[in-house]
C-alpha cells in the first residue's frame, strides 16, 4: 500500500484536523536525519535522477523522514540517521493539511514508489552532505 494511500485510511490524531497516525514497519520502514543533512541528500537524489519516495519534512522538529523499503536495519549504522520500524508511528500530515510551520510532503508519489536505501544510504554519505554531519 502506498504512503498516499495509508494517509487517506489512518485515524485523525485526537481532534486535530489533518494529522494522522501512520503505523511503521508493515508496507515501509523509515529514516530519520536532521533537516539540514535530509535536504542536501534529497537535493543530491534529484540531481542524479534518483527515484523518490515519500519524503516528510517535519518542520517543528526539523527533521526528514525519507520512506524505504522493510529490512533494512542494517544498513544505517555509522551515519547519522535513526531507523524506525515496526513498533513505530509517526504523526503525519494528511493530504489536507500543508502548511509552512508544520512543514509537509516533500515529495508523496501517487504510487507505492519507496526510495532505495542504498541510493539514499551513498547520497548521506556524498561528501558535500557528509560535510554537515
Amino acid at each position: 500500500m502506498s504512503v498516499r494511500t495509508a494517509l487517506r485510511r489512518a485515524p485523525m490524531v485526537g481532534d486535530i484536523p489533518g494529522l494522522r497516525m501512520l503505523q511503521v514497519g508493515d508496507e515501509w520502514d523509515l529514516v530519520r536525519t536532521s533537516a539540514e543533512i535530509g535536504f542536501l541528500a534529497l537535493a543530491h537524489l534529484r540531481a542524479i535522477g534518483a527515484s523518490i519516495g515519500p519524503v516528510l519534512y517535519d518542520g517543528p522538529n526539523e527533521r526528514l523522514y525519507y520512506a524505504i523499503q522493510t529490512g533494512t536495519a542494517d544498513r544505517w549504522d555509522n551515519l547519522p540517521v535513526r531507523h524506525l520500524s515496526s513498533n513505530a508511528w509517526l504523526v503525519a500530515p494528511g493530504l489536507e493539511l500543508m502548511d509552512d510551520w508544520f512543514g509537509g510532503w516533500c515529495e508523496l508519489p501517487d504510487d507505492d514508489t519507496l526510495t532505495d536505501p542504498d541510493i539514499l544510504r551513498a547520497a548521506l554519505q556524498h561528501p558535500y552532505v557528509a560535510d554537515a554531519h
